[in-house]
């Protein structure tokens, strides 16, 4: 076959059952978003490559290697967003949305990266995010987190994960900490990897979160940011436990725990698995003060998280079973063009209808049964005259007769 006919490496097809599967998740992640007051928007599939090179660092994998980029028609540099929270930014700066803060905000759909697909990964992907602009106390980022838990057990999973918690601090404590990670790195430069050579110029924090199995082993011994923390970020850190702790949400420190850049600051956190092989988060995030006024907008403070959808699909595991329809089977030229017609006046009433076109009554019933039908309406040109139709229920096996005016009562009691 023309491989031009298939789809692109790294990315799928969402047929039926799978799309279920993706509704269901993007559907509770709405519903439990909904009750802590979170709007949702759209925000478009590519934007200026500066929103994202400026946000994510010039430096950093996804910008270096990963993003989708192209000059369009009329010379800009257009990407296709890798990630939600620089997008959501920009469009609440160009907005003109801080007259409405606090505000919360939800999105999902598709995001895209270059990169080696495999399990829980591929180069178009799909995400739930959530993000909560204008609150700077700690309490924000306890319902932030919170919600995610409630998300995860409400797909049934939260037994599947477990939360783990760090803080990064305020921008005092990460120069601190910063200054003694390089000077316990550059002990060791030689032997990190080249990826980890260059962020220790650009970004040494990501050293911690390096994959090389070297940096690793020479990271396990590199000072803690815990050890360099202020007063103010050791008690916004405190709040944070204290009121997870009083919501029941249990999690793991975990000092390693980082996220690169300047705009992050005291919370980080990730829901992971042990379930789906090397990609383990499953719904990760923390807070942001720094990144809408980088971006060119007011000092605003925020704290989010994002989700992979496919993931969370795999974790769940969960069937999600379809409406059973209705089928109209119709006997003769006549009977036809009336199907028609009350298949729209069942529709109206929010009634799923099948109607078969063609085949004899036999080849129409075997079609119902082959789709689950949960009944059949039949009538010929006898019953049309009487103003009658016979309602078979599949699963009973009972078949009546019934007024047309009856007929709506009739197939609501069945269904």
């Amino acid at each position: 076959m023309n491989h031009k006919l298939q789809p692109v490496r790294g990315t799928k097809d969402i047929l039926e059952e799978d799309y279920k599967q993706f509704s269901y998740v993007q559907n509770v992640a709405r519903n439990v978003g909904s009750l802590y007051g979170f709007k949702e928007i759209s925000t478009p599939i590519f934007e200026f490559t500066e929103v994202f090179a400026k946000t994510l660092g010039e430096e950093s994998d996804v910008v270096g290697k990963e993003m989708y980029s192209f000059e369009d028609r009329g010379g800009e540099s257009i990407t296709l967003r890798p990630e939600f929270t620089a997008g959501i930014a920009r469009a609440f700066i160009s907005g003109g949305l801080t007259n409405q803060l606090p505000l919360k905000l939800f999105a999902t759909g598709p995001l895209f990266r270059y990169e080696r697909p495999q399990k829980g990964r591929q180069r178009q992907f799909h995400q739930i995010n959530f993000e909560l602009m204008g609150a700077a106390q700690p309490q924000a980022d306890v319902e932030v987190i919170s919600m995610g838990a409630h998300i995860l057990e409400a797909l049934g999973i939260s037994d599947k994960t477990k939360l783990e918690l760090n803080s990064l601090g305020d921008k005092e404590s990460r120069e601190k900490y910063r200054n003694a990670l390089v000077e316990y790195l550059n002990d060791y430069k030689d032997s990190l990897s080249d990826d980890s050579k260059n962020r220790l110029l650009k970004n040494p924090m990501r050293i911690l979160d390096s994959k090389d199995e070297g940096d690793k082993k020479i990271v396990a011994d590199a000072p803690v940011i815990g050890e360099y923390y202020s007063n103010e970020a050791s008690d916004f850190f405190s709040s944070v436990k204290e009121g997870l702790d009083g919501l029941g949400v249990k999690y793991e420190l975990n000092n390693r725990l980082v996220r690169g850049l300047d705009y992050y600051c005291h919370t980080a956190f990730e829901f992971t698995t042990d379930a789906l092989g090397a990609q383990n988060a499953v719904l990760a995030g923390g807070r942001y003060d720094g990144l809408i006024s980088m971006m060119g907008g007011n000092d605003t403070p925020a704290v989010g998280f994002a989700g992979g959808v496919e993931r969370l699909v795999a974790l769940s595991g969960k069937t999600i079973s379809s409406k059973r329809p209705v089928v109209i089977i119709p006997i003769g030229q006549v009977a036809e063009k009336e199907a028609v017609f009350l298949a729209g006046v069942l529709r109206k009433e929010g009634i799923y209808i099948e109607l078969g076109y063609s085949g004899n009554v036999k080849k129409r019933m075997k079609k119902a049964n082959n789709i689950n039908a949960k009944a059949a309406v039949i009538f010929g040109d006898v019953e049309m005259s009487n103003k009658v139709a016979k309602l078979k229920d599949f699963d009973s096996g009972n078949e009546i007769e019934v007024s047309t005016d009856g007929l709506l009562d009739a197939i609501s009691a069945i269904l």
